[in-house]
């Protein structure tokens, strides 16, 4: 009876816990959220921190036709597809490789991958700037003469710092994959690509689920990338277009409120279509012995 009555006692620690995150991590969104629906003018009489006054969805419209969002939503769509894509692609053939194939690099070559996470993306700014600068290009395909100014370097630089991550976590997945489906396809006569294409791939989807819904939050999110290689302002993604909100010698903190909501937008849509399989890509392996 001691046993049952210490498991069935309820956490109240660990429930405590949990819902202080929550508000933690919930305030700053719903404090923005709260903002967004005030007028300037409200929140200039009363305060920020006051209850009172009008509240209207004035500044969601003037956000949105004041920034631009349409234009720097599409650069945004522009960036993230191509580079999930290839991102989940080629992550997916690199991990296949160390882990499937029998070849002398294969556990070097993973251990490589892994390192790379270790490395912050910013100390390579300036190196990558002067790369793409003196990268020489034809004007057809670059308006600059060069790589800046354009979204293959965005989708360039995402591509190199994310395969790295998605290459470690697809390989983890497959290794737990039982290697009698591709010994018995091999026995069959099926080759390299056969066996990754038909067996492999296919038993990987909850795991490149996850890791889409994640590198499309990270790379949509990414601002520092496209403020570096790109100079002109109708190519820069929808995380950008918030300073167009702002002025030169004053802010209307309630209109920045309303652009940082409206560019949350497309990743909880994304989120919530790719829940479901979100959520599956985490739990992977967490039954296996």
């Amino acid at each position: 009876m001691a046993t049952t009555a210490r498991t069935i006692r309820p956490r109240w620690g660990t429930h405590l816990f949990l819902l202080t995150m929550s508000v933690m991590w919930l305030a700053p969104l719903l404090w923005a959220a709260y903002t967004a629906l005030r007028p300037y003018g409200s929140t200039q009489r009363l305060g920020y921190f006051s209850v009172g006054g009008e509240y209207n969805l004035d500044n969601f419209a003037r956000a949105w036709t004041q920034s631009g969002f349409l234009t720097y939503l599409t650069n945004s769509v522009i960036i993230v597809v191509p580079t999930v894509f290839f991102t989940l692609a080629l992550s997916s053939m690199m991990a296949y490789a160390v882990t499937r194939v029998r070849w002398a690099l294969s556990i070097p070559l993973l251990i490589a991958f892994t390192a790379g996470n270790l490395l912050p993306p910013q100390v390579l700014a300036a190196p990558l700037f002067a790369i793409f600068k003196n990268l020489r290009l034809p004007y057809w395909f670059s308006d600059s003469g060069s790589l800046l100014n354009t979204y293959i370097s965005v989708i360039i630089v995402n591509l190199a710092f994310q395969v790295g991550f998605c290459t470690f976590v697809l390989a983890n997945y497959m290794k737990a994959l039982s290697p009698d489906l591709t010994e018995a396809a091999l026995v069959d006569g099926a080759g390299v690509w056969r066996r990754y294409w038909s067996i492999v791939l296919p038993l990987c989807r909850p795991a490149l689920a996850a890791l889409a819904t994640l590198e499309i939050i990270f790379i949509y999110n990414d601002f520092f990338w496209p403020l570096l290689f790109i100079t002109s302002g109708d190519r820069l993604p929808v995380t950008t277009a918030i300073k167009n909100l702002q002025g030169q010698f004053f802010s209307d903190y309630n209109l920045l409120a309303a652009g940082a909501l409206i560019t949350l937008i497309p990743t909880l849509i994304v989120y919530l279509l790719l829940q479901r399989h979100f959520v599956a890509g985490l739990t992977l392996g967490s039954s296996k012995g």
